[in-house]
């Protein structure tokens, strides 16, 4: 299933795409959470309810997928965990090159970072540094704990396209990245969520491009990840409880703006940034300025 969040009379809804329509599961059940995070927490992850609602959806439950105003594919996530340098290419293309990393490199976004797709992403007065991350995300559906690398990607109830947009001039003040990951509106998460059973598991082998203005910038696969699906999830649940509604941004391949030749790329008011991930989706925002 592609599961949706949109907005309609200024409520959070939840939709399942099929073809050119979207079914509004409130309007089939109102007792069904209107925020994928909620039905998440609710059901640990079990998708027979919202199963049931798609199969006796009539026609008067559906609407066009053209015009939809999207939400965010969880609308509330417990937590929104990044993984840093993920791929090998990006490591040796950026300010850690001599320093390939061992373990994940764990940071943390918030919520006010993230819109989307289909809004505009915000480049702030006080840079012009803002760069684009492809990333693939993933959603979480069960509580996890201590995971092994046999059950791992059984707490994932399905992926996402993410672009972790970076103040990188803020990211580098200091050695930790929180600030210049967490500008407001930088970064989204979208179009929509594709349930684990509908993909390799763990997210493996899918091209992932970024296109800035229709040319590509980032053009890669999951499958040279340094830290696989499984594998981060793993090492994340030896200290951290993983709930239903977390997502994890997955980490981004070579090609970002800071290290173009001979000079950067910044997104800049007015561009179009895509991410595409094979199976799951297209992620687009138009970039505008700070007011």
């Amino acid at each position: 299933m592609k599961i949706v969040g949109f907005e309609a009379n200024n409520k959070v809804r939840l939709g399942v795409v099929e073809g050119d329509t979207v079914i509004d599961i409130q309007a089939v059940d109102p007792s069904i959470a209107g925020d994928l995070g909620d039905y998440l927490r609710a059901t640990n992850g079990d998708m027979t309810q919202l199963k049931a609602a798609v199969a006796k959806a009539s026609a008067s439950a559906r609407i066009p997928l053209a015009g939809l105003k999207f939400a965010l594919p969880v609308a509330k996530p417990g937590k929104i965990i990044c993984l840093g340098l993920n791929y090998l290419d990006h490591v040796k293309e950026g300010p850690q090159k001599d320093n390939i990393p061992k373990f994940q490199s764990i940071f943390f976004r918030m919520l006010t970072s993230l819109v989307p797709h289909g809004t505009p992403l915000m480049r702030p007065v006080k840079s012009i540094q803002f760069d684009y991350e492809g990333e693939l995300v993933v959603v979480i559906g069960k509580r996890a704990k201590h995971l092994t690398m046999e059950n791992a990607t059984d707490c994932v109830a399905g992926y996402s396209v993410g672009n972790e947009g970076s103040i990188r001039e803020y990211q580098r003040h200091t050695t930790q990245w929180g600030m210049g990951k967490n500008f407001d509106r930088t970064g989204s998460v979208g179009p929509w969520m594709v349930t684990a059973d509908e993909l390799p598991k763990g997210g493996k082998g899918l091209k992932i491009e970024t296109r800035l203005n229709g040319k590509s910038m980032q053009s890669s696969n999951t499958d040279l990840f340094m830290f696989p699906v499984a594998e981060s999830l793993v090492y994340l649940t030896e200290g951290i409880t993983l709930e239903p509604g977390d997502i994890l941004f997955t980490g981004t391949p070579s090609g970002v703006g800071h290290a173009r030749k001979p000079e950067p790329v910044w997104m800049k008011a007015g561009d179009t940034i895509e991410v595409e991930v094979e199976k799951v989706g297209v992620l687009k925002n138009g970039i505008e300025d700070e007011k």
